[in-house]
């Protein structure tokens, strides 16, 4: 009896067994595969460096601790509506400041929301997963572009290299060394593969309402990277159009894109110009959708406290090729390392005849250019906007880390590079290492793991080069037949060799930078029971708007965002001119250029402000890196007027310059200050001044100790432009009369003209008195807004102790709102004596241009769709996802193979 005929695979059932169908695997695959291997080599360098929340140590280097984590814990707290303010104003911080500004910099990532799913008590637990989150998403995302541009005529790609080398640019040194620790640029680290693969898109004709979307998410996560990203995936394009034809024809297919460029030459170059219109229009778009967002922190920064003017210094050349080594830091050297084997694929791209001539000279001309460009004043401007930053001048590097991995990739996706190319590879990666020989910022384990990670790379890649990729490139018969054990467990061992240089060269590189950091660069201590004593004092305290409550100083900065409160102290990129230059005339501290105002314990200044409750906190020990600190905190109550009070119209300008206790006079409108003729001999101050006032030394540019005789020394951290030191007190003066101030300096000190001014605390009491009988009787407040029930009668100028910035409008009575007055910096309403209301309100800059360009973009977004959707109508049907070319320009051969592997012959 013959045997019965076996039916033919279904091809549903094949694909789900790794058939032919397999072909679509990748797409998948690959990005899944980045993305858990990112996660995972970030998780194992954090646990490594143990690193909180995986060990004991602060992550709380710089803006990490002082930014990032307050404004995180602010934004969880907006989302459920436990905030006095909204999405224009924070009530909080630098008594009242532009909220919208600070959210489109900081907080507009979607991946932001997340904060929601942790305890109010866990910001640092919530802002690590974010950010590990965000690092896997941009090896996924890097990982999806690679396996799009597959070798010519292959339905895939090696897909787990294409997660390799994703997991490469996500772990790169320049997110170890500063995305990790300044996660809103690390929206750009997603944004550079997926504006590459919008370009992609307007390269194909394909996606048009979805491009324009991506574009929008990246611009509005974060437009200052998105543009660098932008950049970047402007010169993918330029390179994609060059070494592509109008067929669509891939990399390593060059003479089929000859054939049909010399064909029809004036296809190609309509083709082209219809590309570049299609990706200019997609991005006009993309970037007309994120304006409500992108006008708004753009007209900040014209409002914002200008940081001094850099001039652009590039690195050495040593320094520059030391950064391709692994376990390097630094913030003024560009942070090139994306692994060993990694940059070995790379390089390799010059010398791989398996690769299309043009394809070679264009992508490694491509990566010269874009290194050159770190490295010259007029392109390093063009990077940032027309800006040299103060600090992180590389802060581009991500877009040439990702461009060295496309050139990896288009190098190794064909095949193992032959020994001739990883020869060549092999000499150039050993000229780097001895052009970086000098380098300042090597680490002792730069060398040797680099040199662990070569020889293993170089071990696998010779390995896989026996057996190829993948065994998706043969057949499913060849897959059943005659294939040995050892052909199976080659290819394995090599894909974990090549695993293992590259993920353990970058979890170790991880870890010694975590290291790095945390002893070289500033730390806040992680929360702990000192923080959370604060925030409970706070929480008893508050009674906004009676009084603002001041959590007071605390090592990091921005407490009222993260522990609640009206405070002075904020940092942010969008601290306006006026309120710096305000609170800096009055003998506020400040750090970061200006932007980052600190609090001030005075109770002149607490009167102005209406600090009605002042957190006074100190630590029970020492302070550490590795341990929550623990701490006691108490509460001092204190009258004050309200935030609404009237003053006389007189001259209401401020002199940055004068002396910040006669300014604080002239807006308090009282003199509670004896203010002496200063003496100085050497490093000691003399003074007359009533005996039993309070003595208070202002000096913001010294640096050093003061003391009265007899008296506990005050520190002062004045360091011209960075840091500015509040005034203190120092004492009280002696029954005799005389002040003598000693100071040890640091260096030879600059102190003002009227360093010493000695308080009348019953002058000020009465001053307070006087102001809370004549200001308002009642104050509400709203997310962006303010009312005060004034006397009736009053006259002169209502004044809100809010800084006056851009975008308030304020009215007395049934008047129409109009641009705020300033008093002295203050808000301020003019009075009539008939007016016994004020309000004013806050809208900030650019919103309204920023709403009516969206709503012109979404119009056009939406005309957009409707023309694809008619277009598609009246096209050939059929999905065309993961195709170069519609299946028209397939052909008849293409077509067969196609066939072909469609049903396994």
């Amino acid at each position: 009896m013959p045997p019965a005929a076996t039916p033919a695979p279904h091809p549903d059932r094949e694909a789900a067994r790794g058939g032919p169908r397999r072909a679509r695997n990748p797409m998948l695959l690959a990005p899944a595969g980045a993305g858990l291997l990112t996660a995972a080599v970030f998780v194992l360098a954090t646990a490594l460096a143990r690193s909180h929340p995986l060990g004991p140590y602060t992550r709380n280097v710089v803006d990490l601790g002082q930014q990032y984590l307050p404004y995180h814990a602010y934004w969880r707290a907006f989302l459920l509506g436990d905030t006095h303010g909204d999405a224009f104003l924070n009530w909080n911080s630098g008594f009242g400041a532009g909220f919208l500004g600070d959210i489109g910099t900081y907080l507009s990532s979607p991946f932001s929301l997340l904060v929601v799913l942790f305890p109010a008590d866990r910001p640092e637990l919530a802002l690590y997963v974010i950010t590990a989150l965000k690092i896997a998403a941009a090896g996924a995302a890097m990982a999806a572009l690679l396996i799009r541009l597959r070798p010519a005529g292959r339905t895939g790609g090696p897909w787990p290299l294409a997660a390799l080398l994703g997991a490469a640019y996500a772990l790169s040194g320049w997110t170890l060394n500063h995305g990790a620790s300044v996660p809103m640029w690390l929206d750009g680290l997603i944004a550079f593969p997926l504006l590459c693969l919008v370009a992609e898109w307007a390269r194909a004709g394909r996606r048009p309402v979805l491009g324009p979307l991506v574009v929008a998410l990246a611009w509005t996560a974060n437009f200052y990277t998105a543009y660098m990203a932008t950049l970047g995936a402007a010169l993918f394009l330029a390179v994609r159009l060059c070494t592509t034809g109008p067929a669509g024809t891939a990399e390593a297919d060059p003479e089929t894109t000859a054939e049909a460029e010399g064909a029809v030459p004036k296809a190609a170059a309509r083709w082209r110009l219809g590309v570049l219109l299609r990706a200019g229009w997609t991005v006009g778009l993309g970037v007309g959708l994120a304006a409500p967002l992108v006008l708004v922190v753009f007209s900040g920064t014209k409002y914002a406290d200008p940081t001094p003017e850099t001039v652009f210094a590039p690195a050495s050349w040593a320094e520059l090729f030391g950064r391709f080594l692994p376990a390097t830091a630094d913030v003024d050297t560009p942070a090139l390392f994306i692994g060993t084997p990694a940059l070995l694929l790379a390089l390799t791209l010059p010398f791989n005849r398996a690769v299309a001539p043009r394809v070679r000279l264009a992508w490694t001309a491509l990566t010269v250019l874009v290194t050159l460009s770190l490295q010259w004043g007029p392109t390093h401007l063009l990077w940032h906007a027309g800006a040299s930053p103060n600090g992180n001048p590389y802060r581009q590097t991500f877009v040439l880390c990702g461009l060295l991995l496309i050139a990896a990739w288009l190098s190794a996706a064909p095949g193992v590079p032959r020994p001739a190319a990883l020869l060549g590879a092999t000499a150039l990666l050993g000229a780097f290492a001895l052009a970086g020989r000098t380098s300042a910022d090597l680490d002792a384990w730069s060398h040797p793991a680099a040199a662990a990670a070569l020889l293993l790379a170089l071990a696998a890649l010779l390995l896989a080069a026996r057996t190829g990729w993948s065994a998706a490139r043969t057949g499913p018969s060849a897959t059943r037949t005659g294939r040995s054990a050892a052909s199976r467990v080659l290819p394995v061992a090599a894909a974990v060799a090549l695993l293992a240089a590259q993920a353990g060269e970058a979890a170790v590189s991880g870890m010694r930078t975590e290291r790095q950091q945390r002893a070289d660069v500033a730390w806040a201590p992680r929360i702990g029971p000192w923080q959370r004593a604060v925030a409970a004092e706070v929480a008893r305290a508050d009674a906004w708007p009676a009084h603002r409550t001041d959590p007071g100083p605390l090592p990091g900065g921005n407490e009222p965002l993260l522990l609640g409160g009206e405070g002075a102290d904020a940092y942010s990129s969008l601290t306006t001119e006026n309120t710096s230059r305000t609170l800096d005339s009055l003998g506020f501290g400040h750090y970061a250029k200006g932007r980052h105002p600190e609090t001030l314990d005075n109770p002149v200044t607490d009167a102005i402000f209406s600090i009605g409750a002042r957190i006074r906190s100190e630590p029970t020990g020492p302070v550490r890196q590795d341990a929550a600190p623990h701490g006691t905190a108490t509460t001092t109550t204190t009258p004050v007027p309200p935030l609404v009070t009237v003053h006389p119209a007189r001259d209401a300008t401020v002199d940055p310059e004068d002396s910040a206790f006669r300014n604080q006079e002239l807006l308090l409108g009282s003199s509670v200050y004896a203010l002496p003729a200063v003496r100085r001999a050497g490093t000691t101050l003399t003074a007359r001044c009533p005996a039993g006032s309070e003595v208070w030394f202002w000096a913001p540019d010294y640096h050093g100790t003061a003391a009265l005789a007899g008296g506990a020394p005050a520190d002062y951290d004045g360091r011209p432009p960075a840091v500015r030191a509040p005034m203190r007190a120092l004492g009280t003066v002696p029954p005799d009369g005389e002040v003598r101030v000693r100071l040890v300096p640091e260096r030879t000190p600059t102190l003002p003209r009227q360093s010493v001014g000695c308080l009348d605390r019953a002058r000020l009491a009465a001053a307070v008195t006087r102001l809370t009988a004549t200001g308002a009787t009642r104050v509400t407040t709203t997310g962006h807004g303010l009312s005060a029930e004034l006397p009736p009668g009053s006259t002169g100028v209502a004044v809100v102790a809010v800084p006056r910035a851009t975008g308030w409008r304020c009215a007395a009575g049934d008047a129409e709102p109009v641009s705020a007055r300033s008093h002295r910096g203050l808000l301020a309403v003019p009075l009539d004596g008939r007016a016994t209301r004020v309000s004013c309100s806050f809208r900030p800059p650019g919103v309204r241009l920023g709403a009516a360009v969206g709503g012109a973009a979404l119009l056009a977004l939406l005309a957009t769709a409707l023309l694809a959707r008619r277009t598609r109508s009246g096209s050939h049907p059929g999905r065309q996802e993961f195709t170069d070319r519609p299946r028209e320009a397939r052909s008849s051969g293409q077509d067969a193979d196609y066939a072909a592997r469609r049903t396994g012959a």
